[in-house]
């Protein structure tokens, strides 16, 4: 498995732009599930960034979004939060919170 330095908080709340902050884990069914979703919405979105965290207990950067269910999906908007979706169940409205966060330039 890669060795992949989780970012801070301070770190996503500097990031300029469009950002989906992808929280969950590898063994989650919801999360599996939610993947094609998500990719089908961010094709539509090619400007939104995707971080994805493996979280779990103990994890930082969870605790600090106060994520209780995975996936858990946070769309930012030069690192403040716009929107938040728990368990999405289709593409429909994980691209309604893109829309929210990601302007055309």
């Amino acid at each position: 498995m890669n060795s992949i330095v989780e970012p801070t908080r301070e770190e996503i709340d500097a990031l300029e732009g469009a950002t989906v902050v992808e929280f969950g884990a590898a063994h989650c069914g919801h999360c599996r599930a939610a993947q094609p979703l998500i990719a089908e919405a961010l094709v539509r979105h090619p400007g939104a960034r995707h971080i994805k965290i493996e979280d779990g207990p103990g994890r930082r950067l969870g605790r600090s979004f106060r994520v209780k269910l995975w996936p858990t999906l946070v769309f930012l908007r030069q690192g403040q939060e716009v929107a938040r979706l728990v368990r999405p169940a289709d593409s429909g409205v994980i691209e309604q919170a893109l829309a929210q966060i990601d302007s055309p330039a």
